[in-house]
Order: C-alpha cells, then structure tokens, then sequence
C-alpha cells in the first residue's frame, strides 16, 4: 500500500522540499548547522531560512540583474510580505516558499512582531548606503535579530501543541548570536558591500567604527551566546554550536587578516573537524573579548 503523501500533505511536503532547495543552494555553512538539527526543529529552521534568503535577494542584486529599479524591488518586497502575513492568516500560499514558512508561523508562534522589522529592515537597504550607529543598530536587529527569535521559537515550539514565549536569557542569547552572525558577514564583505553595493553598515568609511571595535563587539556577543547554547533543547543544540563555533572562527581570521580585500572563509577541513566536535557534544568555543559590547 502507498503511503505517498496526497493532497495538501503533498503541497506541504513540496513547500518544505522548496525550501530544503534554497538553503541546499545558497549556504554550505548553514546548511552544515542544518543537518545537525534533529528531525523535530529541522525543516522548520530550513523554511525560516528560505523566506529570508528570498527577500534577501530582492534587495541585494538578482532583482536589479532582472531590470527591477528600487521602486519596483519595493512594490516585490512589499507583496512578499503581504502574502506572508496573509498565507499566516489563512494557512495556505500560491507562493511555495511562503507556504513553508506560514506553516512554521502558525505551529511555533512567529508573528508580525518578528515579521515586520525583518521586512522593514530589507527596505532599508532600498534607501540607505550609510549607516551610524543607531541605524546600524535598527537594521541589524531588524535583519539578524529576529530572525535569530523566529529560529528560537522554531527551538522552544516545534511539535508542541501550543507555542510558548523563551525565557529572557535564550531571548537575549538568539539576539546576540543573531547580531555577531550579521556583523561578520558585514565585516568579510566590506568590499563587496562599498564596490559594488554602495553600502556601509559599521560607519568604516566615516570612521565611526574600527575593525577592533567591531570584532571586540562580535567576540562578545559570540562569549554571551555561547553561555546559553547549553539550555537549548538537545536537538537544536549542536547546530546551534557549529553555527556559533564556525563565525567564532571568522572573527579569528578576520581578526589575523586585518583589513585584506580578500573574502575570509573556514576551510572545508575546518568545518568538518568544528561539525564533528559539535557532534560528539562539546560546548561551544568561548571568545576572550577585549571590551564588553
């Protein structure tokens, strides 16, 4: 007898199969923090991650490379997330990654709280190259933070009959993750984001920031992540250490690589030995910041 799934099973499992397929294509460092999440989180982590990149792209090339000026990568991401409210709202989207994650909303309790300031974030890209310290502050938080709350919710909730709120501590320990992730990567790509993007996030070019600066922050919010990680459920726990452990290693090398043009990235073989040192169930890496955040 065929256990095959049909009608909207089938449309939810080829949502989430959508899904699996933008992290499978755009992070190899993401999707290695993926497979070491246990069946329950997994696929909801994967449909997190795949409405973001998605609206990531509008805003960062892919739509300009299709003829979209910034009033028509607008108008798309604006319909992006009126369908994402609206497909939570009513548990089904024409838009299969959306799908995806509406599902994930309704079960683990994402809601507009989380949703808003992520897409207000990605208009700021559409408006502003220079950023000091308050909006850097706005848009890391709109960009990274939530979507380290939506993965804590995904953590605390999935499977369970009614979603519940993280205690503040997990609360603050996604937040911080969340914004030492978006500082390195804004760090690596310093060149990318001036030459070919116009942008800076850290206020570099004005001076209003040093790579010191920067990396002592990242170390700290990397040390007061890691000080929770081990409160996770067993499930989410090593993912969440290779994750950490891996942009641990970036601010390392971004730290020895100063100023080069050069994109840093952990070898394959790093990863590897981090991913299996996560497996056998170590805590994560603890950073020695030089100054508190």
């Amino acid at each position: 007898m065929s256990h095959k799934p049909t009608g909207l099973a089938l449309y939810d499992k080829t949502a989430e199969d959508a899904a699996a397929a933008v992290i499978a294509s755009y992070s190899t460092s993401f999707g290695l923090a993926a497979r070491l999440l246990g069946p329950r989180p997994r696929p909801h982590v994967r449909n997190v991650y795949a409405l973001v990149r998605i609206a990531d792209e509008i805003v960062d090339g892919p739509a300009t490379a299709a003829g979209l000026d910034s009033t028509a990568a607008r108008a798309v991401l604006d319909e992006l997330e009126a369908e994402t409210v609206a497909a939570i709202g009513r548990g089904f989207s024409s838009n299969l990654v959306v799908h995806a994650f509406a599902r994930t909303a309704r079960e683990c309790g994402i809601g507009e709280d989380l949703i808003a300031p992520f897409f207000r974030s990605m208009r700021t890209d559409l408006l502003t190259t220079r950023h000091d310290e308050t909006s850097h502050h706005e848009y890391v938080y709109g960009s990274a933070e939530v979507v380290g709350l939506m993965c804590l919710q995904v953590f605390v909730n999935a499977g369970a009959r009614h979603p519940t709120a993280p205690d503040d501590d997990l609360t603050d320990g996604a937040q911080r993750l969340g914004a030492a992730f978006q500082d390195v990567n804004f760090l690596r790509d310093q060149h990318h984001d001036e030459d070919a993007l116009g942008r800076d996030y850290l206020g570099l070019s004005t001076g209003a920031s040093t790579r010191a600066e920067i990396l002592d922050r990242i170390d700290a919010d990397l040390t007061a992540a890691a000080a929770v990680i081990p409160r996770l459920p067993v499930d989410c726990r090593r993912a969440v250490t290779v994750a950490h452990d891996l942009f641990a290693s970036l601010s390392a090398r971004l730290r020895r690589e100063s100023a080069s043009s050069a994109r840093v990235r952990v070898p394959n073989a790093v990863k590897a030995a981090l991913a299996a040192r996560a497996w056998l169930g170590f805590a994560p890496r603890r950073s020695t910041p030089r100054a508190r955040a």
